[in-house]
């Protein structure tokens, strides 16, 4: 089953987001990310409380790794809380990192 997506994680013990894509099962992908499959010099290493905070559809691979790009240069925790707080913020960065 195909799951293409932008996901944003918080852990509560860190107070912090991370931001990453995926193509398959998303629950699994946040489960292998708790259990520090993904190398423990991997941000995520550094907690165990990584929970879905955001999850954007879309069109392919590429338009999810356009998104996250997008997200990550604004090194913001709060735009992040604003793109779950006003949904028209992820319409317009949906829009704007689709493929022409």
């Amino acid at each position: 089953m195909s799951d293409i997506c932008c996901y944003i994680l918080f852990s509560e013990s860190l107070q912090k987001f991370y931001t990453g894509i995926c193509q398959d099962s998303l629950a699994s992908r946040i489960e292998k990310h708790n259990a520090h499959y993904y190398s423990s010099k991997n941000f995520t290493a550094k907690a165990k409380d990584w929970e879905l905070f955001l999850r954007i559809d879309s069109q392919d691979l590429g338009h999810a790794r356009r998104m996250e790009l997008k997200i990550k240069a604004m090194k913001s925790a709060k735009y992040i809380r604003n793109l779950k707080k006003y949904p028209e913020l992820v319409i317009k960065i949906f829009e704007e990192t689709k493929s022409t």
